[in-house]
């Protein structure tokens, strides 16, 4: 089939031209258009379920919110998992699905339990599911302030920030949800006065009855007058506060009673459980998140134009375009690394195409097979709908230098055989001589190629997240691979029958370079046919070696990132107050903004309204935007805790991304998440307590805290039901009052233009304390009385928030590495402390966090690598009908594997999921070798008169050391780029993989040199006279191998 493909290509010569440009010219059009982003899809279907139930404590929110909503949600098809978080008036529960599942069919099967479960919930609580939106969905964080002397106020700047930079930012395509903190909520109080509404006689439901009335507009209908028809408009709203004040609540003695007359009316601020601030000032931050599958660079660009338009709308001295985290930067300079490594390994390949070639013409073909491969893959991309990513541009990078072999071993051998032509008494003609040279190494580029696909297989069975960062690097380095065969099959030969047959020094086909090369290649290999024992012991101990200390090599899940950015999380003891641990924050801000690499902070303290994130006012984020430094990211971590550690906190940092990722795989922001489970909470806090005693004794475990689940002051209100029923009372009645007087109620809205602002009956702050609820007067058949003659009122404490996870309570112990201690050890660290642990019965442990992503990622690779040599040797039986053959070939992969880990060793690179890609990448290209030589000496025995002996070995291996040097020289140094600037964006997880398949290639390329020509000469003589005599008998001409 291949061979007709070159056949029909070269009768067809100017329309293959003239498609490979067409081609050129539509990729390039196609690749503006592609969305951009920092790594592939790695949403893991989840939905999130937020219920607001105000003023219950987390027992009540466990007990009758979340634990309905827990069991209703579990049994669905495709659940792996089911959080929940029960706090202060919250509850958050996360329903996690199967990756592939389809997120709106688990909306849907979600909406329809939620709907059976509705009944079994309190009255007036409501589930409702969060937006859609992208595990990278945070894109930015913007800060919004006045300047001093402004005249505007923080509730001023919130009311900006809710209705017109949210509303403004929400109407662009893309944007999932804003989510705004800090600032004051405008509330319209009303404070009733207990002693003025017993004097007066007024009931709270009098109260609540004349505000729900209150502020209204109604239609009129239509009525008919001078010819036209008039619209009728009852105008009831108002804004006024004075007009609330004199709102009539009742009449006595035929007199009205005013609002004012029996509470006081003011603006107020919402109560607050989150705040914010940006370098040490107070500030509103909204977090700007995308929907899943938003080109984030595209949508940035359109957030900031947005920002930049709604500056002229925004009063004098305010502020909405203070930028404190940017995906964005991050993708740019990214993209921007990763376009450099392209460009920087093109100028590679170029030079040492020319350096074995000495050939402008030559090196130019070679050189097409770039472009047209790279731009058939974008096609690809767009017809899958892929974007242009670190991964996918990576995928790229590391088959840069391949992309040129096929390509580099059709012109070489197409150029050799032109110059035997023109040397030989009766040349053929020159389209012949093109399309017999192109069919000669036609089959075994084929087969090269198939292996490359077939080494990638374990790349597309991981799951999880590994498996959704690596298929991506995959499909562009298959797709790649596979459009540089289609390149060398079609194109390239054409362009050389055109370039190539009128050259002058045709005759003179080997460089200097290559002719040096040949001669060293002989002496090596006049000693290593000499010493066969030797040169099989040495390569045979260095493979057992390499093997043996494989083992000993630090493990890691993924390199970290190097975003420009933290994230640190820091946590008080829960049950401080928002003010004070506001007060707390601002130090903080203040310390890390002393150190030097600091270009700005922003806090968030708490949580804001619309967030699926349950942290208590106890619990803050800081987000810190980097300056390049001389220092390295590990000294300025160190600074960093260094100064927070004066501060009573427990800090956990990390990076925005980096974060993201360790949340989904543990569920919580961590990179070691050993979790505790049971049902007494006591219990659980004890047995962590001790646990975290004994890990902090653990070399390269940092961060390490315990998850804020402590118990917090309550003042917990008893009703007593015979007391109660002596005043005609029953325990809702009192409830009740309670709730809508202490707790607050919302008992109307005033809508004010788009603006809307909630009408709270609250009492004072002076009545909303233990001494004033036990004087609260409750409303009974006999008259008001004290609520303290029914009901006791005692100050206790209880947990500030419950955890649960598949259906049970559990704690977490959170830790980091260090990023100098080997993440595998540490690992085995906790465990055996774990082991040695005893646990009261009913009580276990998971130990959970991205070092599980790597074994398990092991596990897999381990087992399919097997899976995938196995096809390899079965494929290359089918074609050289020899396991000699066959094994000769592949025996180029131990030999790779030397250079692999000796790479590992002196870069100081663990052993991670992505240097394992670098090996199964590394076991296509060191076969590729093998079959380029084994293939040689065949077609040197079938087609050219040679016999078998060590003068034909030799021929061919010296006729294949151009194509194979060139073919390795430009896949290795090409990866050069990716391993300067290890910590560079965008090279991070590129870099080991280029560390494992350079090191690899040198192994693996000089060892082939000789290896594979003495085992050929001392093994292959009888495969080889099967494959004659073969030959012999078959009716057909022999093809080339």
């Amino acid at each position: 089939m291949f061979n007709v493909l070159v056949n029909t290509s070269l009768r067809n010569r100017l329309f293959v031209l003239a498609a490979a440009v067409l081609l050129v010219v539509y990729g390039s059009f196609v690749l503006k258009g592609l969305p951009v982003d920092v790594f592939p899809d790695l949403n893991k279907p989840t939905v999130t379920l937020m219920t607001e139930a105000e003023g219950l404590a987390p027992e009540e929110v466990e007990q009758l919110v979340t634990f309905p909503l827990e069991t209703s949600m579990n049994g669905m098809p495709g659940i792996t998992r089911v959080r929940s978080v029960s706090g202060v008036g919250l509850s958050i529960v996360f329903v996690e699905f199967d990756w592939g599942t389809d997120i709106y069919r688990n909306r849907q099967q979600v909406a329809e339990r939620l709907a059976i479960v509705q009944g079994q919930l309190p009255p007036n609580v409501r589930p409702q599911m969060g937006p859609i939106s992208s595990i990278m969905g945070e894109i930015m964080l913007l800060a919004m302030s006045a300047e001093p002397g402004s005249g505007v106020g923080p509730m001023e700047v919130r009311e900006l920030a809710d209705w017109v930079v949210r509303p403004r930012l929400l109407a662009i395509p893309g944007v999932s949800q804003v989510i705004p903190i800090g600032g004051e909520i405008r509330q319209y109080r009303i404070a009733p006065d207990p002693a003025r509404l017993h004097d007066l006689e007024i009931t709270t439901d009098q109260l609540v009855n004349a505000l729900r009335q209150f502020s209204a507009n109604t239609g009129g209908g239509f009525i008919d007058q001078h010819s036209e028809e008039y619209l009728i408009r009852n105008i009831g709203r108002t804004t006024r506060l004075e007009d609330l004040r004199t709102l009539v609540v009742a009449y006595k003695a035929g007199q009205p009673i005013h609002l004012r007359q029996v509470a006081d009316v003011d603006f107020a601020a919402r109560v607050k459980r989150g705040d914010a601030g940006v370098d040490g000032k107070p500030a509103v931050i909204l977090s700007v998140q995308k929907q899943p599958g938003s080109d984030t660079t595209r949508l940035t660009a359109d957030v900031e134009k947005a920002l930049a338009d709604l500056a002229q709308f925004l009063p004098k001295g305010v502020k909405a375009n203070e930028i404190l985290f940017k995906q964005a930067n991050f993708i740019d300079t990214s993209i921007h690394n990763v376009m450099t490594v392209l460009q920087e390994a093109v100028v590679v390949v170029a030079v040492i195409l020319f350096l074995f070639l000495l050939n402008v013409r030559t090196t130019l073909i070679s050189l097409t097979a770039i472009p047209i491969s790279i731009l058939i893959t974008v096609l690809v991309f767009k017809a899958f709908g892929m974007s242009i990513n670190t991964m996918t541009l990576g995928g790229l990078a590391i088959a840069i230098g391949e992309l040129v072999d096929d390509a580099v071993v059709d012109v070489e051998n197409i150029y050799r055989r032109l110059g035997e032509n023109r040397r030989a008494g009766n040349p053929r003609p020159i389209l012949e001589v093109v399309a017999a040279a192109s069919q000669e190494v036609r089959s075994g580029i084929v087969y090269a190629t198939i292996i490359i696909i077939l080494v990638f297989v374990p790349l597309f069975a991981l799951s999880g997240i590994e498996g959704r960062l690596f298929a991506p690097l995959g499909v562009a380095y298959i797709v790649s691979i596979l459009a540089s065969l289609l390149t060398a099959i079609t194109v390239t030969p054409v362009l050389s029958y055109y370039l190539l047959p009128k050259l002058k020094r045709l005759d003179e086909h080997d460089s200097r370079l290559v002719r040096r090369l040949k001669a060293g290649n002989a002496r090596l290999l006049g000693w290593a046919f000499a010493n066969p024992g030797t040169l099989f012991a040495v390569v045979g101990s260095a493979v057992v070696i390499a093997a043996a200390t494989v083992p000993s090599l630090p493990r890691a899940f993924l390199p970290p990132f190097n975003e420009g950015t933290l994230t640190i999380s820091m946590a008080l003891n829960p049950g401080i107050s928002l003010a004070e641990s506001n007060r707390v924050g601002l130090a903080a801000e203040k310390l890390i903004m002393q150190v030097p690499e600091v270009a700005s902070v922003g806090r968030r303290t708490g949580r804001a309204e619309l967030d699926e994130h349950a942290e208590g006012v106890h619990s803050s984020e800081i987000d810190v935007d980097l300056m390049p430094s001389a220092r390295s990211r590990a000294e300025v971590l160190a600074d960093v805790r260094a100064r927070l550690a004066a501060l009573p906190v427990s800090v956990n940092i990390g990076q925005p991304i980096s974060h993201r990722l360790d949340h989904m795989l543990s569920g919580v922001r961590a990179q070691i998440a050993l979790k505790i489970y049971g049902e007494d909470l006591d219990t659980l806090r004890s047995l962590a307590g001790q646990l975290q005693q004994t890990l902090t004794a653990i070399p390269g475990l940092v961060d390490l805290q315990i998850e804020k689940q402590v118990r917090i002051p309550q003042v917990q209100v008893v009703i007593d039901y015979e007391r109660a029923s002596l005043y005609g009372v029953t325990p809702a009645m009192a409830t009740d009052a309670l709730e809508s007087l202490s707790n607050g109620r919302v008992v109307s809205e005033i809508v004010d233009g788009t603006r809307r602002f909630d009408v709270v009956l609250r009492l004072s702050d002076e009545d909303r304390t233990t001494s004033g609820l036990a004087n609260l007067l409750v409303e009974t058949p006999a008259g008001r009385v004290p609520l303290s003659l029914f009901a006791t009122i005692e100050e206790t404490d209880g947990p500030n928030q419950i955890l649960r996870e598949n259906g049970k309570r559990r704690i977490v112990i959170l830790g980091n590495s260090d990023g100098k201690t080997d993440m595998a050890r540490i690992v085995a660290g906790i465990r055996d402390v774990v082991g040695r642990s005893s646990l009261p019965p009913g009580y276990f442990t998971s130990l959970e966090g991205t070092f599980q992503a790597q074994e398990e990622a092991s596990k897999t690779i381990a087992v399919l690598s097997m899976v995938s040599l196995a096809m390899i040797f079965l494929v290359l039986y089918s074609r050289y009908r020899s396991a000699v053959l066959t094994l000769i070939i592949m025996g180029n992969v131990p030999l790779a594997l030397i250079g692999s880990v000796a790479a590992l060793w002196i870069a100081g690179q663990p052993l991670s999921v992505a240097s394992m890609i670098g090996f199964i990448t590394l076991t296509g290209i060191s076969a590729r070798n093998g079959i380029l030589k084994v293939s040689h000496y065949i077609n040197l025995v079938l087609h050219e008169g040679e016999s078998f002996g060590r003068a034909m070995v030799i021929r061919g291996s010296q006729e294949r050391l151009t194509p194979v040097l060139m073919t390795a020289l430009s896949a290795g140094v090409a990866l050069v780029p990716l391993m300067i600037g290890a910590d560079a964006p965008g090279k991070e997880i590129l870099h080991p993989v280029a560390v494992t398949i350079f090191g690899g290639l040198v192994s693996a390329t000089l060892l082939d040199t000789l290896l594979t020509p003495v085992l050929f000469l001392r093994l292959g003589e009888k495969p080889l006279r099967h494959l004659v005599d073969a030959q012999a008998g078959s009716p057909r001409p022999a093809e080339a191998y």
